[in-house]
């Protein structure tokens, strides 16, 4: 496999001899992918947690007694959609490596079925349907942000990566603000052709997947040296920059050793820490409208109030990515979104064991929970690929982080036991100690990257060298 020499950093870091070589900007591109990038394949994130919380909505509007659920029915239907989920994403970036493949196509396609099976969720009229229909829509959103985070990662570099990454996770904080504003209204058409407002919920936002599925088709690019969005110029600094900052992306997929990046650390620690992360947004999506309700207010009220708890989490996660692209430091902000979802999980257990409750004290909790969960997710994806190589590594390590990270899904679907409200104490008990959790596998994680760092400069200062492709100091 050829090796390509290339700094740790940015062309800024580089002697001006080198630093010559690349032709100044042409223009400032890098606000045209923005804008070109971020909004479209943002959306598609909006649709994954719109999928993953407006079933709660649908619940608190008479879902389960519509479909005859059993006991345990809404939990069965949160686990379900994650089976196949989670099994996915791998060949799904697999597939987007193959040359012939344009991610346009890929992703408008799989947004379009999407699109149609969520509908069907309310034109259902049995429980065994609506498991299919969630089991199906599985195994289609799991391509949804494993490709989209891929091109993320392709189009920026290392510095540029946090604050793009908090801008696509912030669109997926925007799914259950939406399905809430939505929910509200549309549970007022409650009868309209026969139908009850629960299944409005599902169709009328299954119809919203359909119409963006048509903006991916349009303008999703293809990847960087591939691309037509920007002109020669702008095309050729941007590659000579990314390949500068992060080496030789384009590598073949035939020429990886594949056992060596699926067991590659600095791959499955920010998946556990993103698995210990999503455990509270899980529960916060799945479950907020539920307990609001039995917090004491009517479903129509519910269903606004779980709308400033999603604006936090979006305000929190994109403040830290502006931060974090400003310091270059990723681990300081995970564990500050550790310890406010630690505070939020701490409230809830003190509440679950008093029949005193405050209902505002436990409404506040909701708040630290979503800041500090949706702040991590971002953060944690971004301190991954900064420290992976090549095409090949990325899109399996996005992959996994987001799909065997969603499996916390299968714990917070099952934990929330409906006899135990509305204090359930196993389900945020087991939050609690998840989130701790995820603490140890940041310090574990942080503390692997220096040992490598400093063997590294200890090398270097007996031998020399500098950053390429396969030996290069790893980002905090």
């Amino acid at each position: 496999m050829a090796q390509e020499k290339f700094s740790a950093d940015a062309v800024t870091q580089r002697s001006s001899d080198e630093s010559a070589e690349i032709p100044s900007p042409p223009s400032n591109y890098v606000y045209k992918l923005d804008l070109r990038l971020i909004p479209v394949l943002g959306c598609t994130y909006t649709i994954l947690f719109l999928d993953r919380t407006n079933i709660a909505n649908a619940r608190i509007e008479g879902l389960e007694k519509g479909l005859n659920m059993p006991t345990n029915g809404f939990n069965t239907c949160l686990w379900i959609f994650f089976i196949p989920f989670v099994l996915v994403g791998i060949p799904a970036n697999l597939i987007m490596g193959l040359p012939r493949v344009k991610p346009n196509l890929f992703l408008g396609a799989s947004m379009l079925i999407l699109g149609v099976i969520s509908m069907c969720q309310g034109l259902t009229h049995t429980y065994g349907g609506l498991l299919a229909c969630r089991f199906l829509m599985g195994f289609l959103e799991a391509i949804l942000p494993a490709v989209a985070a891929l091109l993320i990662s392709e189009y920026y570099t290392r510095k540029e990566q946090p604050i793009r990454f908090a801008m696509f996770f912030t669109f997926g904080v925007l799914g259950p603000l939406i399905s809430g504003l939505l929910a509200y209204g549309i549970r007022r058409m409650n009868g309209i052709q026969g139908k009850e407002g629960w299944r409005w919920i599902f169709i009328i936002e299954g119809l919203g997947t359909i119409a963006i599925s048509f903006l991916v088709f349009l303008f999703v690019p293809d990847y960087p040296e591939k691309t037509t969005i920007l002109s020669g110029a702008e095309k050729t600094h941007l590659l000579e920059k990314l390949r500068l900052d992060k080496g030789d992306q384009k590598l073949s997929f035939k020429d990886v050793n594949w056992f060596a990046v699926f067991t590659d650390w600095k791959i499955w620690l920010p998946t556990m820490m993103f698995f210990c992360c999503d455990m509270t947004a899980a529960s916060i999506s799945s479950f907020t409208p539920t307990i609001l309700t039995q917090l004491g207010w009517k479903a129509e009220r519910a269903q606004v109030m779980t709308i400033p708890i999603w604006v936090t989490g979006f305000v929190f996660e994109l403040g830290a990515g502006i931060l974090s692209s400003r310091t270059g430091w990723r681990f300081p902000f995970i564990l500050f979104g550790i310890i406010l979802a630690t505070i939020g999980w701490s409230i809830q257990i003190v509440y679950s064991d008093s029949k005193g409750l405050a209902a505002g004290t436990r409404y506040f909790s909701l708040f630290a929970m979503s800041a500090g969960t949706f702040l991590q997710m971002a953060m944690t994806t971004s301190w991954m690929t900064n420290n992976l190589r090549g095409r090949a590594s990325i899109a399996i390590g996005v992959a996994i982080i987001l799909g065997f990270g969603n499996c916390a899904n299968f714990i917070a679907s099952n934990v929330f036991i409906k006899t135990e409200a509305p204090f359930y104490p196993t389900g945020f008990r087991t939050g609690l100690g998840v989130t701790i959790a995820g603490a140890a596998f940041c310090l574990l994680h942080v503390a692997l990257l220096w040992w490598h760092n400093q063997k590294l400069e200890k090398k270097r200062a007996d031998i020399g060298g500098e950053d390429d492709q396969h030996e290069y100091r790893y980002q905090y």
